[in-house]
């Protein structure tokens, strides 16, 4: 497995990573209205190319096609699995020939009404027992979505995703740049 994480988000150029974006990654980036949407998308795509290259020595622009539960896969390239993920602060893309999902989320205040809802009892108690629960809220709402990408089928039974995953998770805390990021496998 190749994981890249670029938190320099500042100093990327979406104008100048366009030539390097396939026609349908160009077309969803027209979509999107913010400039910081944009940027993010640009990012993790840029970022899912350089770690195919390195790990697989695809040069070509990759082109996505869709299961059916929404999750792309690269279009000519069985075998070959990736996840890819955004926030404001970072982008993270993970290739590797296994199946796995990466999620990576900026670190706000902690939402109690949020956790009740998306959290089961022994989570709930990891994170009102924390010193810093919105640190451990986030940590476990990537974990999460790691494994609801990981699967395919998106985010269903939310509260016991984690208990019934049987894989392996990592999960990476960068505090001082305000975000944490999970890869599942």
């Amino acid at each position: 497995m190749l994981l890249l994480v670029d938190d320099n988000l500042d100093a990327f150029d979406v104008e100048a990573a366009m030539p390097l974006l396939s026609g349908q990654r160009r077309e969803k980036i027209a979509l999107l209205a913010n400039a910081d949407d944009r940027r993010e998308s640009a990012a993790a795509y840029i970022l899912l190319r350089e770690a195919l290259g390195k790990e697989y020595g695809l040069a070509d622009a990759p082109v996505f096609e869709y299961g059916d539960y929404g999750k792309p896969f690269l279009q000519g390239a069985e075998g070959i699995h990736f996840s890819m993920s955004h926030c404001r602060q970072a982008v993270v893309c993970a290739v590797a020939d296994f199946p796995l999902g990466v999620d990576v989320e900026s670190l706000r205040p902690y939402n109690e009404r949020l956790a009740r809802y998306t959290m089961n009892d022994e989570e709930l108690s990891r994170i009102e027992s924390s010193p810093l629960p919105e640190v451990e809220f986030v940590r476990l709402w990537t974990m999460k979505e790691a494994v609801a990408k990981l699967s395919g089928r998106g985010i269903n039974n939310l509260k016991n995703l984690l208990t019934e995953f049987e894989g392996c998770i990592e999960c990476v805390e960068e505090l001082e740049r305000g975000y944490v990021y999970s890869v599942a496998y």
